[in-house]
């Protein structure tokens, strides 16, 4: 069996994205892929299996570039207003091209969720390292009980909830963490 070409698997990507920006995600399929980028729709299939598989990378790939620009923008010292910045952050996300390709997902939703994994283990680290680079936050409350890592589980678990119903804000949830944690 041949090698498949990163470069190539990247540029019908951008393809796919491109497609779904200007024409809309309804409009992303094998053929017209191919049509676009000039190669056969064979070569488009050992890339994808078919426009879930490619809604699937999108979704991913999206996401990933979406941590890595929060990373950059996420300036507070205090651990709750940078919770505050990173649920602004990613509503804005949702409500532009994020929401519009997870909703494309409803036929994969739980090949979906496992593809996604990788990025929440991903936010759930950057959380952790913002709340441990929190000089207030007293460094005795942690224990066995009450540990880090399952206070962002929870943080996220109630984020992901408020961003899925369109909450406008997380205040009662900053208030929440506010007492827990100061």
């Amino acid at each position: 069996m041949r090698k498949k070409d990163d470069k190539l698997r990247e540029t019908l990507l951008d393809m796919a994205h491109n497609i779904a920006e200007t024409e809309g995600i309804d409009k992303i399929n094998i053929r017209t892929i191919a049509k676009k980028t000039g190669i056969a729709s064979g070569t488009v299939y050992n890339y994808f299996s078919n426009k879930d598989d490619i809604l699937l990378a999108l979704t991913e790939e999206y996401w990933k570039q979406t941590l890595s620009e929060m990373k950059e923008i996420i300036k507070s010292n205090s651990f709750c207003d940078q919770i505050q910045e990173v649920f602004i952050f990613l509503k804005q996300k949702i409500d532009c091209s994020g929401g519009k390709l997870m909703n494309s997902l409803n036929n994969v939703e739980i090949a979906g969720q496992k593809r996604m994994a990788s990025v929440q283990l991903e936010l759930k680290t950057f959380l952790i390292q913002l709340i441990e680079k929190d000089p207030n936050i007293d460094k005795e409350i942690w224990n066995k009980n009450f540990i880090k890592e399952r206070f962002i589980e929870f943080i996220m678990l109630n984020m992901m909830a408020l961003l899925k119903t369109k909450e406008p804000d997380i205040d009662f949830l900053i208030i929440v963490i506010n007492r827990m944690i100061y």
